[in-house]
């Protein structure tokens, strides 16, 4: 099965102070990454050939334009085959759009696991982020996402996990598209 899931926000802001929110991605002052997440790490400076990840998802960075675009090739888990970047893009109406894509061919035991567990964590997880992004760049989020049930109820199931710590409980909502 192929997946391609793509989340965004809109800013009436310049491209370069969008962007810088992506080159803090991991750092001390990481002003993208939610808090109520695991926190993503990297082996060194967010940078080309930099491994880490968050939790059990584990990644490499592929390629990274500093203030423009950074992509992740996965290395786990097990059976997700493809990547996920983070960049910014004008619009037509001249405003900034920072987004998120993950393009995943998902091999056994993904094709399982990813709708069951990985897709909702991860559509919450980034929905998450973008509000950070959000306040960071405007100070307050127009409308805050929200967990489903679901996603309370996997964090719930998952706290004790050492690799899938959760610091908080805040309720996300969000969209995806899974292409056969």
């Amino acid at each position: 099965m192929r997946v391609w899931n793509r989340h965004s926000r809109v800013f009436a802001l310049p491209q370069d102070r969008v962007g810088a929110l992506i080159d803090t991605l991991s750092g001390e002052d990481d002003r993208l990454w939610s808090e109520s997440w695991p926190p993503l790490r990297f082996d060194r400076p967010l940078g080309v050939g930099a491994d880490g990840g968050h939790g059990p998802v584990r990644y490499h960075v592929e390629s990274y334009e500093p203030g423009r675009s950074v992509r992740f090739r996965f290395t786990a888990p097990r059976g997700f085959d493809g990547f996920h970047e983070f960049t910014v893009r004008a619009t037509e109406a001249g405003e900034t759009e920072l987004v998120h894509l993950m393009v995943l061919r998902l091999r056994h035991p993904a094709w399982c696991t990813y709708p069951l567990l990985w897709r909702p964590l991860h559509d919450a997880l980034l929905e998450d982020g973008l509000d950070r992004a959000e306040r960071e760049l405007t100070g307050a989020v127009r409308t805050p996402a929200r967990w489903s049930p679901y996603v309370r109820l996997l964090r719930n199931l998952i706290s004790g996990n050492r690799f899938l710590r959760f610091r908080a409980n805040k309720p996300a909502t969000s969209t995806t598209t899974a292409i056969r």
